[in-house]
């Protein structure tokens, strides 16, 4: 991985960690919201 890219992946990461957590309390809207900002970030960078 280049290092231009590690800040986006540590970004995507923490996106989709945040999705998880929201699902996991029940707050779809906001789970579908961050899955949906960590996916338009990953195919925006890769």
């Amino acid at each position: 991985m280049n290092r231009e890219l590690i800040f986006p992946a540590i970004i995507i990461g923490l996106s989709f960690g945040a999705s998880a957590v929201y699902a996991l309390q029940g707050d779809f809207y906001h789970a579908r919201y961050w899955f949906l900002a960590a996916v338009l970030n990953a195919s925006v960078t890769f």
